[in-house]
């Protein structure tokens, strides 16, 4: 008997496979990404937070390398075997999951958001009215509004780089092939096939992060865009289980008709009885 695939992604569909077992914070995929797309450059000084100069994903940033430094595990260990004032660190490159199914494409009104051909998400400027509402649907915190022409902005996957037949620019760029690009099927069986070996060689915490059980999670249906994690993925300001935002907001929208259908009965009732 077939196992059920680990995500809902479509046929053909394309995404990024990042291992964070590979990464050395070198942000030569952020570097990449601005210059193709032509997004202007962060501030040049540290934010305070780590080795780490851009913060976060943001209007202005849609390839975010983010510096994680361990002292000490949950328990109060050290993670490692270093010296003392020593540290060990997690470096990952994070960037938009072009969500098998996203929480930003449902939330937009005006149907500026789309899914292209190669099953990523985009957003078209032409359409988006800055209204903001794929801001709070994103479980993961990816669109933002830009405070320059107050629309919403983030990845698009290098759309135009794929129609034209070239990988993404920060996969390109990326030294290491920590960022990987590909058909979604094959990065899902290459990251199997990490983690498997990762785990023969002691690191036990070796996992994906982005199929259904993990990353993909209460209706996302998996990630196009997902990664190899060793620590918990709130380590890397990833949610352990994400969930579509609008999801819940079922059950109000529900009783509020019943309320309504309810009032509406009373209300013929009480006509009629006069």
């Amino acid at each position: 008997m077939m196992s059920e695939p680990r995500t809902g992604a479509r046929e053909g569909a394309m995404g990024f496979l990042t291992d964070t077992t590979l990464c050395i914070g070198c942000k030569a995929c952020e570097v990449a990404c601005k210059q193709w797309n032509q997004l202007p450059a962060d501030n040049f000084g540290y934010t305070g937070n780590s080795y780490d100069n851009t913060g976060d994903l943001a209007a202005e940033t849609w390839r975010h390398v983010s510096f994680v430094e361990q002292l000490a595990d949950d328990s109060g260990a050290r993670p490692t075997s270093l010296n003392a004032f020593q540290s060990n660190w997690l470096m990952m490159s994070d960037v938009c999951k072009h969500c098998v199914n996203a929480g930003c494409l449902e939330a937009c009104p005006t149907g500026a958001i789309v899914r292209t051909e190669f099953d990523t998400v985009i957003i078209q400027q032409d359409i988006c009215n800055g209204c903001g509402y794929c801001v709070p649907a994103c479980p993961f915190g990816v669109p933002a509004l830009s405070p320059i022409d107050h629309k919403a902005h983030k990845c698009t996957l290098c759309y135009d780089r794929l129609r034209g037949g070239m990988e993404p620019a920060c996969a390109k760029a990326c030294p290491t092939d920590s960022i990987q690009f590909g058909l979604v099927e094959d990065l899902m069986e290459r990251a199997s096939d990490r983690v498997e070996n990762l785990r023969g060689r002691g690191v036990d915490g070796a996992y994906i992060y982005g199929d259904r059980e993990t990353g993909g999670t209460h209706g996302i249906d998996g990630l196009n865009a997902f990664f190899i994690l060793t620590a918990p993925s709130e380590t890397y300001n990833l949610p352990a289980e994400p969930e579509l935002p609008q999801d819940k907001t079922f059950p109000s929208y529900a009783s509020t008709i019943l309320a309504a259908a309810a009032f509406a009965i009373g209300a013929a009732l009480s006509l009629r009885g006069k």
